[in-house]
């Protein structure tokens, strides 16, 4: 059967006839890269809000982990900022993450807080989820913070050890996602920065240091973390692999906030606690199977000690500023 087309062809000629459903003609769309989803004059606007709406510019940001919000909690004189109410900012709907961030004083030090990261599992792009470290940066942030809670590869380790991140492994990055991807703009910072002294040396032996004076130095490691892309926790073989690469502890997240941090010249300090020991061994055993309310039990039972390092850290640079 012919289309209608066909019967009033003007020229009416064999072999012109319309198909029928034929497909439109697609036009070739180009996605408007993640980096420019949140360019420099939408950043300014949010930490503009932030600053003034708290009437300070912290020098510390603090980035709390699963489970760690209790760090935000310690903060003195605190305005809080529910991430809904900040204009053109993500909101965290992972459990353990509370969606606020936390801006006072802690140890004499300025400092900001947020209670609940943004995971690239939830569906964020990846500069969408280290955006808020641009926004630190914006408010006058020089040291950057960052927490998690990972499961532990490394042998030696125990539930309930930190381990300070002295290097990491990015297999997101391994894929082709990076926080950077697209145009830079180098009032953030070069377009190929380097990372190869991405964690301050510094802050990691104050805080081995700190980690004596309070008594659980064997409870603290240096390592070498890795983020994989998540929801779903690591297969054995998985494992076995970030083993062989060098990976001490494995998460979710943190690495490409570290490397927005790094591009923008802000100073890093980051830790994991271990809030389970990964499988590497082939077993029936249900109990093995890493959960997310066994982490945010472990976080829960090791907070104290975590915010304790975490404020004696910031009293240090606090004092050294002074």
């Amino acid at each position: 059967m012919c289309s209608t087309d066909c019967c009033s062809n003007p020229k009416g000629k064999a072999g012109t006839k319309t198909a029928i459903n034929e497909p439109a003609k697609l036009l070739h769309t180009v996605p408007t890269p993640d980096s420019k989803l949140y360019p420099y004059e939408v950043i300014e606007e949010i930490a503009d809000f932030i600053t003034k709406g708290s009437g300070m510019r912290p020098k510390i940001g603090i980035i709390c982990g699963s489970g760690l919000g209790s760090l935000a909690d310690i903060i003195q004189d605190p305005k809080i900022f529910e991430y809904e109410k900040i204009p053109n900012f993500p909101v965290s709907t992972v459990e353990g993450h509370a969606g606020r961030l936390v801006v006072g004083t802690l140890e004499g030090a300025t400092v900001m807080a947020m209670q609940g990261r943004f995971h690239f599992y939830e569906g964020y792009p990846l500069a969408k989820c280290s955006m808020p470290v641009r926004v630190m940066k914006l408010c006058g942030v020089e040291y950057l913070f960052a927490t998690n809670a990972a499961g532990g590869i490394n042998p030696r380790f125990a539930v309930g050890d930190i381990m300070l991140m002295h290097d990491h492994v990015n297999m997101l990055g391994f894929a082709g996602n990076s926080p950077l991807q697209g145009p830079n703009d180098p009032r953030f910072g070069p377009r190929f920065p380097a990372l190869v002294n991405s964690y301050n040396k510094d802050l990691i032996n104050k805080a081995i240091e700190i980690g004596k004076a309070m008594g659980i130095e064997s409870n603290i490691h240096v390592g070498v973390y890795s983020c994989l892309g998540g929801p779903n926790y690591e297969t054995i073989a998985e494992l076995k692999a970030l083993r062989m690469m060098g990976v001490d502890a494995v998460g979710m997240s943190t690495v490409h906030e570290v490397i927005t941090a790094r591009h923008c010249d802000m100073k890093v300090f980051a830790f994991s606690l271990i809030t389970n020991k990964c499988a590497t061994e082939y077993s029936d055993k249900k109990d093995e199977e890493a959960n997310h309310e066994e982490v945010m039990a472990v976080a829960k039972n090791r907070q104290k000690a975590c915010c304790e390092l975490v404020a004696r850290l910031i009293r240090e640079i606090h004092s050294a500023s002074v």
